[in-house]
């Protein structure tokens, strides 16, 4: 994660679909590499392709009327196993941020942990973005970190949506937990010396 995210306007992607686990984000016969790249090419894989390995033009990636940084899905996003390995293949496939009205948790930290925003709305607030791109595929979200709040700008209603502090301030500053630890470096060892001298 080396990209600050601050305020993020885009069209979105659509998965109106509910109970979306990692095995379908990412299945698991590419879990095999140990690095993040290629994981994007296989976002999605068994619905994207069928068996034979033709695109099914019927998947929302494969339409070139959906496009953006931000995935749109239903409740419940990010179940099943814990692989990070899924939040991988959604930043290789370009995504920033991903929208729902519910994610496991795992899931919720392995995306924090990659620079993506997992946004949770109100259940009305997602339909309203589903029936909204239904109607216009150029619609667009504005996703402003720094307020935590998210709009649709077809109809320009806005919701706050919640984030760990300490994770908020490390996708605006494009810092991993290692990065962190090395910003306060300084305090850190500030803060051991002065230990040390009460303890003597």
């Amino acid at each position: 994660m080396k990209t600050k995210f601050d305020i993020l306007t885009s069209t979105i992607v659509p998965l109106p679909l509910e109970n979306v686990d990692t095995d379908q984000i990412i299945p698991a016969r590419f879990l095999k590499a140990t690095t993040r790249e290629g994981f994007g090419d296989n976002l999605f894989r068994d619905w994207r392709y069928d068996k034979e390995g033709n695109i099914n033009p019927d998947f929302v990636l494969n339409q070139r009327r959906y496009k953006g940084r931000i995935l749109v899905a239903g409740k419940n996003f990010g179940s099943g196993s814990s692989r990070e390995h899924a939040a991988w293949a959604i930043a290789g496939y370009g995504f920033r941020a991903v929208v729902s009205s519910f994610f496991a948790d795992i899931f919720k930290n392995n995306s924090l942990n990659n620079g993506i925003l997992p946004v949770v709305v109100s259940p009305e607030f997602l339909a309203e973005i589903f029936e909204t791109v239904t109607e216009d595929s150029e619609m667009t979200l504005t996703i402003d970190l720094k307020k935590q709040q998210i709009t649709n700008n077809a109809g320009g209603h806005s919701e706050h949506f919640e984030i760990n502090p300490y994770k908020k301030d490390c996708l605006l500053n494009a810092l991993d937990d290692v990065d962190y630890l090395l910003s306060r470096k300084d305090k850190i060892e500030a803060y051991e010396i002065q230990k040390q001298k009460l303890k003597y």
